[in-house]
């Protein structure tokens, strides 16, 4: 047995399920978590797009590289082929420009004069010339090598060495980047093809048409820094300008979210939960206490003569009736889990869960009372105010499903216009032994009823 206003730990809101699905904190956490997740998405997207903007830009840096480097050989050796096919070139014999010891060619030397003496420069001989100048400065080097150079000063570096046995192997070029303390840098190095003139200096240490006699190795000392943090900086202004428009997106996304489930859940006039709601917990609370073994009780409720009201004060008075009325329905439950509804029109429902019929009884006169003690004038109504009428259904042991139940209130209800308004009603037989303890007995606990029996209905007749 309970009493509706017994204490409860289920709250004190009448309409406590409906904020429950509307409750602007619980749509603004769901919101708010999705939006998290949109957030934690969009960073990680514009993460990924910095670490594939700095990978690219580093593959573009080496390309770069590898393309100089390309073109820097393919002159050299477009240079060699010239001086080769000339047969090599003279120059005169100076301090800096001493006869090639390595080269076995009776016209070495060729006296011009008593003060002029010509030396021959073969392409060997001028691609060490040329290396030797560009180690002068601080940009691009190169140098000839071979794994049996004839000149010992060519030995190859490890690096060339490496890169000299990758082309005895079919490699076409060689080529890797390089750190020398914060400096990156870039080393290449593409084969000497042996080449029929070739054969004069290199056909004695057993090289054939066609082989790999050595190569020429290019060094770019100093590569363009990867742009990082200019990457970065614009990467960040992205990633902070699309979490900007998330966040002010996702707040008029959860504004429009929330009208439209108050929209869904809320009656727009009275601001108390609508039909579909009303339905959809009733279902929900019929579950529930059958899963429990709670009674239930309903009551559906309607303002008397209000189409002479609207008739005799216009809609716009109507309109503030029907919040008043919703106002005080709302007011007038005190558990969480009681909960009142707008069923359509002037009628408006109450939804007592853990409830009997006798406690449903007393909350029924409670409200009426109540309602006609806001004294709202109505001349179209015999009783001079606004009143109400209310029908009562119970729900013992889930035996009635909520289409059941809503018609078994709504017959009461009809019977208490019928019996003259301004009255509780109540549907079944199981009201019986609970009336007949007095007329304000609401729940077990209650002090008795004049009520009687009349068929199947049982009427507390107003006091009026």
């Amino acid at each position: 047995m309970t009493s509706s206003d017994a204490p409860s730990e289920l709250g004190t809101s009448s309409y406590s399920g409906a904020q429950d699905r509307t409750d602007p904190a619980r749509v603004g956490v769901r919101i708010w978590l999705k939006l998290v997740l949109i957030l934690v998405s969009w960073v990680l997207i514009v993460a990924g797009s910095l670490g594939w903007n700095l990978r690219q830009a580093d593959r573009h840096r080496e390309n770069l590289a590898l393309e100089t480097a390309r073109s820097f050989f393919d002159l050299l050796v477009l240079t060699r082929h010239w001086n080769a096919q000339h047969g090599g070139v003279y120059a005169p014999i100076t301090q800096d420009t001493q006869p090639n010891p390595y080269l076995k060619d009776p016209r070495r030397e060729i006296p011009v004069t008593d003060d002029l003496t010509l030396t021959k420069i073969n392409p060997a001989f001028m691609t060490r010339q040329l290396a030797e100048l560009a180690a002068e400065g601080k940009g691009v080097q190169f140098r000839i090598t071979s794994l049996k150079p004839i000149r010992p000063a060519n030995h190859a570096l490890p690096w060339e060495a490496e890169a000299l046995r990758a082309f005895e192997d079919g490699a076409e070029e060689w080529g890797q980047l390089f750190k020398a303390g914060d400096q990156w840098g870039y080393r290449y190095m593409a084969p000497l093809i042996t080449e029929r003139p070739c054969l004069k200096c290199h056909e004695d240490q057993g090289y054939a048409l066609g082989d790999v006699r050595g190569g020429i190795s290019v060094v770019l000392p100093a590569l363009l820094p990867v742009p990082v943090a200019a990457l970065v900086g614009s990467h960040l202004s992205i990633a902070l300008a699309g979490i900007l428009v998330i966040l002010v997106m996702g707040r008029l996304l959860a504004r429009a979210y929330d009208r439209l489930r108050r929209q869904a859940v809320f009656d727009a006039l009275t601001s108390i939960p609508n039909r579909r709601f009303f339905i959809e917990q009733l279902v929900h609370e019929l579950r529930r206490g059958r899963r429990e073994r709670m009674p239930l009780s309903l009551l559906i409720c309607d303002i008397d003569y209000f189409k002479g009201y609207n008739d005799t004060f216009g809609h716009q008075a109507g309109d503030r009736c029907l919040c008043a009325v919703a106002e005080l329905l709302r007011d007038s439950l005190h558990r969480g889990s009681d909960f009142c509804a707008r069923y359509g029109g002037e009628e408006f429902v109450v939804v007592l869960p853990n409830t009997d019929l006798a406690g449903a009884v007393r909350i029924g006169e409670q409200i009426r009372e109540a309602i006609a003690g806001l004294g709202i004038r109505h001349p179209a109504s015999p009783h001079g105010v606004v009143t109400i009428s209310i029908g009562v259904a119970d729900d013992v042991a889930g035996e009635h499903d909520h289409e059941e139940l809503i018609h078994r209130a709504d017959e009461a209800l009809y019977r208490a216009k019928e019996l003259g308004r301004d009255r509780v009603e109540v549907h079944g037989s199981g009201l019986a032994a609970a009336v007949r303890n007095g007329p304000h007995s609401q729940r077990p606990d209650g002090a008795g009823s004049d009520a009687k029996p009349d068929g199947d209905s049982f009427a507390l007749p107003g006091g009026r």
